[in-house]
């Protein structure tokens, strides 16, 4: 019988070993994270990785993907430890002073494009006017203005270190003409009069209670400032809601997304404000409801 001790440490034997490693530190996808940091330990696309099964890394490559392993098992974010997270197909940029992009937030994206194209032949003489609220690592922003080539995007942070992280996305993708990054709390820093088609955000919604009982790898791994709202978790959403009428033109949208916790009353609070209509809410793959997108009322 075969001394397992004495085997190869081959690129399938450490795939195998880190699945099972991350399994027991509670990873949700610990095949895939095992196969993102060897990946990247190589300096190869992961899917090179299936025709290289039978390989034995070199002691460098090993190395590398200790560190990796170790931080991972301590909890730190795989797209922290690599650098980047894939969003809408595009891969983009983070650290630790944005929020990891969740594939939760696409479905705000798709309804951000569908209710711009919907809008685009209404408007005459000039482009498609977007505003971001709260981009973080700009994903939405660039997401957005990918798939929309004649749209204007403005994209607000309130965190200087965050907009750095935007930036450097923006300009990586090639549409720093079409994407401008402002710091503002809010719509505070807006020019005068400036209004939008379309604004939407992933604001901070998570409620001090919540805050509490997430994981230890979001809590102790991800900006506090882009989770945490408050008491409620509405508090941000709130301020929105009120505010954003003033910057949206005739038969504009207004999309955000937020728990599924605090639901039923951002519904109630934007129907409370008497400024919204044609009140859409849309679930994500698991059936939770995520975002929540409103009309501009014209009376």
């Amino acid at each position: 019988m075969t001394n397992p001790s004495t085997e190869p440490w081959t690129v399938l034997r450490l795939l195998q070993w880190t699945a099972d490693f991350f399994k027991t530190r509670g990873s949700e996808s610990p095949r895939l994270d095992a196969e993102i940091l060897l990946a990247h330990a190589r300096g190869c696309e992961r899917i090179e990785l299936y025709t290289a099964f039978a390989e034995v890394p070199s002691e460098e490559e090993r190395i590398a993907f200790r560190e990796l392993v170790r931080r991972r098992g301590e909890g730190a974010p795989v797209a922290q430890l690599v650098g980047f997270r894939e969003f809408y197909s595009i891969p983009i940029r983070v650290d630790e002073n944005v929020l990891v992009p969740r594939p939760e937030t696409e479905h705000l994206v798709v309804e951000a494009i569908d209710r711009a194209k919907l809008l685009a032949p209404t408007i005459q003489d000039r482009p498609l006017r977007i505003l971001d609220i709260g981009t973080g690592s700009g994903a939405i922003a660039i997401a957005i203005a990918k798939n929309l080539p004649d749209a204007e995007v403005t994209a607000v942070d309130v965190s200087l270190a965050a907009l750095e992280i935007a930036r450097w996305n923006v300009e990586k993708l090639g549409l720093a003409d079409r994407v401008t990054l402002l710091q503002s709390d809010l719509f505070d820093a807006l020019e005068e009069g400036a209004k939008f088609d379309v604004i939407c955000s992933n604001p901070p919604y998570i409620s001090q209670s919540e805050y509490d009982e997430l994981p230890a790898t979001v809590r102790e791994h991800e900006p506090r400032g882009a989770l945490l709202s408050g008491d409620k978790g509405t508090e941000i959403i709130e301020r929105i809601f009120e505010q954003a009428p003033a910057r949206m033109n005739s038969g504009g949208r207004l999309i955000i997304e937020y728990s599924p916790m605090i639901a039923d009353e951002c519904k109630q609070i934007a129907e409370a404000t008497g400024h919204y209509t044609d009140i859409k809410r849309i679930r994500d793959l698991a059936g939770l409801q995520r975002t929540i997108s409103l009309g501009l009322s014209e009376a």
